[in-house]
């Protein structure tokens, strides 16, 4: 196990698991959390045995949000040196050609909201809270969230949530499409791990493909995502996995995909 002073990172198999482990601290957002962030996501990156990235946090709380004595030392040159980067660590979940699961407990305001929104997959236990109040501190989300909250949720929720800076419990979350899953507190460590490795237990190179193609059907045209539902399914036409999938399943046994 790898640990910092605010992300620890183990892996269990084919899954990396990425905890938010500052409890003391509410798990909150400043310099330290997001130049770890940039570590991990590295280590996510080079490591090409994984299969999918579980994302959780230690303590009564998922995060709190930014904090915020490291917000009142942001500067706008601060800003326009770094916010591309910033935005970065936050898209590159996204980015990955596998699946990034979230498990949420708690609080899970602001940043963290962001920092969400990001992943492929969120489940919540039932003692979520979320909330994104930027605008309660003169400020807009700047991380995603006007872009990604607005994607999940429609134009109407988002703008309730982030210019009325309301804050919704789990099962409203489910309601409107913020997460995806809602389980009891005491169950949403077996829950989301037993999701995690059902993800990663899937053939690598469709979950790649299946990923794209609905980041790009979330982003693009529909001659665009049908283009690339073209590509994909030249490509993963007479592949091993493809193959050993469908033998598999006529064989009736548990397939045994190699990612080619």
């Amino acid at each position: 196990m790898s640990i910092g002073e605010r992300l620890a990172y183990k892996k269990e198999g084919d899954i990396a698991i990425v905890t938010l482990c500052n409890a003391k601290g509410f798990n909150l957002v400043g310099e330290k959390f997001l130049t770890e962030l940039e570590e991990v996501q590295s280590m996510v990156d080079a490591d090409k045995s994984l299969r999918a990235v579980l994302i959780d946090a230690e303590g009564d709380h998922f995060s709190a949000g930014v904090d915020l004595a490291f917000l009142q030392g942001v500067s706008p040159q601060f800003i326009m040196d770094n916010l591309v980067w910033l935005q970065r660590l936050y898209s590159r979940w996204q980015e990955m050609p596998i699946p990034v699961v979230a498990a949420i407990h708690g609080l899970c305001y602001g940043s963290a909201m962001e920092f969400i929104l990001g992943c492929d997959i969120r489940i919540a236990a039932d003692n979520s809270r979320f909330s994104i109040p930027e605008v309660r501190f003169g400020l807009s989300p700047d991380m995603g969230g006007t872009t990604r909250l607005t994607q999940l949720v429609g134009i109407g929720q988002a703008k309730r949530m982030i210019m009325g800076c309301d804050e919704i419990l789990a099962d409203e979350a489910l309601r409107i499409g913020l997460v995806e899953y809602v389980v009891p507190l005491e169950e949403l460590p077996v829950r989301s791990m037993k999701l995690v490795k059902r993800l990663a237990g899937l053939p690598p190179i469709a979950m790649r493909f299946a990923k794209k193609g609905i980041n790009v059907a979330n982003e693009s045209s529909v001659a665009a995502s049908l283009l690339f539902e073209q590509a994909q399914s030249t490509f993963c036409c007479g592949t091993y996995d493809q193959k050993e999938g469908i033998a598999s399943f006529f064989e009736k046994r548990k397939a045994n995909y190699e990612g080619r």
